[in-house]
C-alpha cells in the first residue's frame, strides 16, 4: 500500500512559536496543594512572521490532519466521559494546566492531544469542552498547541443517540443554551467562558432542586431539546466539535479514537476528516459521500468504534497476535509513522502499549462513569514514550521506549 503524502491540497495552517525551552515538567499530584504561580500570557498573535529563533508549528488540513512540531514534547490523554475534576487532574499530571485553579497554560511549547469520548457517562461534557478550547487558545500564545480527536460518543451525539447522557448532562445542555442567551448568541465568547461559570450555573440550579427533579418529565425533556439544538449536525456545538479531526498525525504519531487499518489510509485520513467535519457541520455533500460517514463512524472496523488492537493479548492465539502485528505495521507503514495512539477501550492495567510497543493504549477509565480509576498520561519526547501514572506524591514511569 502507497504512503499517504504529507503535503495535501488543503489548506495550510501555520502556528509560529516561540523558541524557549520547555519548562522542566514538574510532576504535581493531583490531590496535593502547592503555591500558586502567577504565569502571564504572550500576546504575539499565531499568525505572526516568525523572527530568528521562532520554530514553527505545521498544521495542514482542515480540520487538522498533518502536524509538523519539531522538538515539542507531545502528550496525549484518554477519555474523559463529563468528568470535570478528572480532566484537570490529567492535565495537571501532563504539566500543562496550572494547579492553583486558574485554569491558566503552563505546557510551553507542549503539543497536547486529547483523544475525545468528552461526552456522555458524566455531567460537565460542555465544560470540559470549554476548557480544552481555552487551554487551546492560551497554548498557541505560548507556543504550544492542543488537538481533540472525536470519538465515538461524539458522533454518535451527532447522530441524535443519546442512551449514554447523564441526567446532569442533559441540564447542562439546558443551562449552557441560557447563558449563550445572555451572551447575545456570541459562541465564542459563551462557549469559552463557560468553564468559568459553569459552577455557579450548577450550584443555583441544586438551590432550586426539589425532590420530584429526577421524575420530572417537562425538566427532561428541555434537557433533551436543548441537546438535540446543540448537537444536531449544524447546531452550534456539533459545528464546534467539526473542527476536530478523527484522525491526527503529529510527527511520527498516529492519533484515533479508537484505531486505524489499512483500508481508512487508503480511503484517505484528510478525506476521512473532512467528511466527519461536513457531516457535523449540516452542510450538502459531493454526491459520493455518504449522508453519515460509515467508515469513519459506523461498524466495528471503523475508525471510532475499532478495537482490533485493544483486545487482551492473553486471549489472543500466537496467529491471531500476528495477524494483527501485521495489519498494524502495514498501517503504520502506509503512513510513515512510528507509532500509533488510542482510547475507546478503557485499560484496567493502565496505560500500556503492545505489539512491540507500536500501539499505545490510553483510556483508563479514570471518569467517575466509567471505572473511576486514577488518571493517567502518556508522554512522548525526544523519540521515547512514556506512560506516567500518580502514585501518591510522585510519580512512576510504566515503561520508557526509544523510537529512534
Amino acid at each position: 500500500m502507497a504512503s499517504v503524502p504529507l503535503g495535501c491540497s488543503l489548506p495550510l495552517r501555520t502556528l509560529y512559536l516561540s523558541s524557549r525551552q520547555h519548562k522542566t515538567f514538574d510532576a504535581i499530584c493531583c490531590c496535593a496543594s502547592t503555591a500558586s504561580t502567577s504565569h502571564s500570557l504572550s500576546k504575539r498573535a499565531s499568525t505572526e512572521t516568525p523572527g530568528e529563533g521562532l520554530k514553527p508549528i505545521v498544521v495542514h488540513g482542515d480540520p487538522p490532519t498533518f502536524v509538523t512540531a519539531p522538538g515539542c514534547r507531545i502528550v496525549a490523554i484518554g477519555d474523559l466521559h463529563g468528568d470535570l475534576a478528572k480532566a484537570r487532574c490529567a492535565l495537571q499530571m501532563a504539566g500543562v494546566l496550572s494547579s492553583d485553579g486558574r485554569d491558566l497554560w503552563v505546557g510551553g511549547q507542549t503539543v497536547l492531544v486529547q483523544l475525545g469520548d468528552i461526552l456522555d457517562r458524566g455531567e460537565n461534557e460542555i465544560a470540559i469542552l470549554s476548557l480544552l478550547k481555552s487551554l487551546d487558545i492560551q497554548a498557541k500564545a505560548n507556543g504550544g498547541a492542543v488537538f481533540q480527536v472525536n470519538g465515538n460518543h461524539e458522533t454518535m451525539n451527532v447522530e441524535g443517540d443519546f442512551r449514554y447522557v447523564d441526567s446532569g448532562a442533559f441540564d447542562e445542555c439546558a443551562d449552557f443554551l441560557e447563558h449563550l442567551e445572555i451572551c447575545n448568541h456570541n459562541w465564542e465568547e459563551a462557549f469559552i467562558g463557560w468553564v468559568g461559570v459553569s459552577k455557579r450555573w450548577k450550584e443555583e440550579r441544586k438551590l432550586v432542586q426539589n425532590h420530584w427533579d429526577p421524575w420530572n418529565v417537562v425538566k427532561r425533556q428541555k434537557g433533551v431539546i436543548a441537546r438535540s439544538i446543540l448537537l444536531r449536525p449544524g447546531g452550534p456545538l456539533a459545528s464546534e466539535l467539526a473542527r476536530h479531526a478523527v484522525v491526527l498525525k503529529v510527527n511520527e504519531w498516529v492519533f484515533c479514537h479508537g484505531g486505524l487499518l489499512p483500508h481508512h489510509v487508503e480511503y484517505g485520513i484528510e478525506r476521512i476528516n473532512r467528511e466527519v467535519s461536513y457531516w457535523m457541520k449540516g452542510l450538502s455533500m459531493e454526491d459520493d459521500y455518504p449522508e453519515i460517514p460509515f467508515i469513519a463512524t459506523k461498524g466495528y472496523n471503523s475508525v471510532v468504534w475499532s478495537r482490533l488492537y485493544s483486545r487482551d493479548t492473553e486471549d489472543l492465539q500466537d496467529y491471531q497476535i500476528n495477524q494483527i502485528q501485521s495489519i498494524l505495521q502495514e498501517t503504520l507503514q502506509a503512513l510513515g509513522a512510528k507509532g500509533m495512539v488510542v482510547g475507546h477501550t478503557p485499560q484496567a492495567t493502565g496505560v500500556n502499549c503492545e505489539f512491540n510497543c507500536r500501539i499505545w493504549r490510553i483510556d483508563v477509565g479514570m471518569s467517575s462513569g466509567v471505572l473511576d480509576s486514577r488518571p493517567e498520561v502518556l508522554e512522548i519526547r525526544d523519540g521515547r514514550a512514556r506512560a506516567i501514572r500518580s502514585k501518591r506524591d510522585g510519580y512512576s514511569e510504566l515503561q520508557v521506549v526509544d523510537y529512534t
